[in-house]
């Protein structure tokens, strides 16, 4: 029997717009809403597992850059994102390169 290629998850990355596979993009997540009073937290999730809905970039930050200045982010996820996420997101890619 013929060996079965696995197929691999393929992410559009939201700063250059490239198509690369899942496992080389970092994935940004706004985590569900738990009740109307807070706002949705948005963050880096290195693990790909957090629950909400994911957004993704490749792991540097000239992409991110790109993704801040387009206001990509802002558009996935329909709400405001304040600049100390990007910070935040900013020095943990540069942490991850």
């Amino acid at each position: 029997m013929a060996q079965k290629m696995k197929k691999i998850p393929m992410r559009m990355c939201t700063g250059c717009g490239e198509m690369k596979p899942k496992r080389e993009l970092v994935r940004i997540v706004k985590a569900p809403v738990v009740d109307e009073n807070s706002p949705s937290e948005v963050s880096l999730d290195l693990t790909g597992k957090k629950p909400g809905r994911g957004a993704y970039i490749c792991k540097n930050a000239e992409c991110l850059k790109k993704a801040r200045k387009a206001r990509r982010l802002e558009k996935a996820f329909s709400m405001q994102i304040p600049d100390e996420v990007y910070t935040t997101m900013e020095r943990e890619i540069a942490g991850a390169e």
